[in-house]
């Protein structure tokens, strides 16, 4: 579960405070989600710079690595500089912070070179990546981090989305015929959402790759902008397939929670359709609910495999909704 900025600094400064914070994390998250701000802030913690001055030529025992070539990738003489750095000892008795943004910019050679002090840390040292695209990364460098994910503050208020779905779910509640063409209707409407999310992710990663292009046109290799090109394709649907799984998840919660209801339990995950469920809960049997809950399962394993996505869709709706 994607936490807020806020929730993830509360977590790291009690392993801080206990003693228990790990030697490597993996920030994770899309565009201003604040990754960089959570980096600075715990660097701020474990090494007393100022959190404004830690990405500054003002840090002092904080080490940043970021895609500088001309093919904007992170290159084995920058992390071999950095865990140079890392391995010398600390002037002023401050803790060593290497910090890599974009670290799925890195050049698979650099990445080989980061495994040996992801795996032996020098001492009294924390290491931060920092990554929109994590599934670029290496397993073996996946595997040696703590992954921290970071929700936009958009996703911490809950997505529009998710709240157009429950309001969607409220109202087909209200509904006391349901069938074949009902089920179908509410199918179409689940998939209108999804259209809107791609087109709402696609402007964004748009909007993103274009400030790059205007940031870097002038400063890097003829082979940069199309490698850019594919990495926002990519990010594209990593964020689309999020934000779909989120859906799905908003699914589940309200189904889960009619169970509750259905089995006199107080907790819900939608406590603003909570009348709503509970009238739902009235009209099936226990067997009956958790059978819808077994399809949407079914569903989500079929969307996991890239079966036909409005095809997966219709069939569950079909079976979930027409009584």
């Amino acid at each position: 579960m994607a936490l807020s900025r806020t929730t993830a600094l509360e977590f790291l400064r009690r392993a801080y405070e206990q003693n228990r914070l790990a030697h490597a994390y993996l920030f994770t998250g899309p565009p201003g989600s604040g990754k960089e701000a959570l980096a600075a802030e715990l660097a701020s913690l474990v090494n007393g710079t100022l959190p404004k001055d830690v990405f500054s030529s003002k840090a002092r025992e904080i080490f940043v690595a970021r895609p500088e070539s001309k093919s904007r990738r992170i290159v084995t003489a920058q992390i071999r500089a950095l865990e140079h750095a890392l391995q010398m000892q600390s002037a002023n008795g401050r803790r060593k912070v290497a910090i890599i943004p974009d670290a799925d910019r890195l050049q698979s050679e650099a990445a080989n070179a980061f495994l040996k002090t992801l795996e032996e840390p020098p001492r009294d040292s924390l290491l931060l990546l920092l990554s929109t695209l994590p599934e670029a990364l290496p397993e073996t460098i996946l595997s040696r981090c703590i992954a921290i994910p970071l929700a936009s503050d958009g996703e911490v208020r809950s997505r529009k989305e998710e709240e157009k779905l429950v309001k969607l779910l409220q109202q087909a509640s209200r509904h006391t015929a349901w069938t074949i063409q009902f089920a179908y209707r509410l199918a179409q409407e689940f998939q209108q959402l999804l259209r809107m999310v791609r087109e709402e992710v696609k402007r964004e990663t748009d909007d993103a790759l274009k400030r790059e292009q205007t940031r870097y046109k002038d400063a890097t290799d003829g082979a940069w902008l199309e490698e850019r090109e594919e990495y926002y394709k990519a990010l594209t649907e990593s964020l689309y397939l999020q934000r779909r799984a989120a859906l799905v998840e908003r699914l589940f919660a309200w189904w889960t929670d009619v169970l509750r209801a259905n089995n006199g339990v107080a907790q819900r995950d939608l406590p603003a359709a909570k009348q709503e469920t509970a009238a739902l809960a009235s009209r099936f049997s226990t067997a009956e609910i958790l059978r819808r809950i077994r399809l949407l399962e079914e569903l989500r394993d079929h969307l996991g495999r890239n079966v036909h996505e409005s095809l997966a869709i219709e069939v569950a709706f079909l079976a979930i909704f027409i009584v």
